[in-house]
C-alpha cells in the first residue's frame, strides 16, 4: 500500500486531490476545525469517494460530488 498523500487544506488543488485519489492513494488533509488542529482522510474504492472526518464518515458517489465536497469544505486550494 502507498503511503498515504498528506497536506494541509488548502496545499493542493482539488485537481492533484482527486488525481491522488484515482492513483490509490489516500489523500490526509490538517485542517483547522473548532479552533483544533484535526485530519480528514479522503479516499477512493474504485467506485465511491469517502471523507472520514474527526466526527463521520461522508460518501460521495461520484467525481463531480467529491470535487464539491473538497471546494466546500476547503480542502483544497481554489485558483
Amino acid at each position: 500500500m502507498q503511503e498515504p498523500l498528506r497536506a494541509r487544506a488548502g496545499e493542493l488543488t482539488a485537481e492533484e486531490i482527486l488525481a491522488a485519489l484515482d492513483e490509490g492513494r489516500r489523500v490526509v488533509i490538517e485542517t483547522e476545525m473548532l479552533g483544533a488542529s484535526h485530519e480528514v482522510t479522503l479516499r477512493h474504492d474504485g467506485e465511491t469517494y469517502y471523507c472520514d472526518t474527526p466526527t463521520t464518515l461522508h460518501k460521495h458517489e461520484s467525481e463531480a460530488e467529491m470535487r464539491s465536497c473538497i471546494d466546500k469544505m476547503g480542502y483544497g486550494r481554489s485558483d
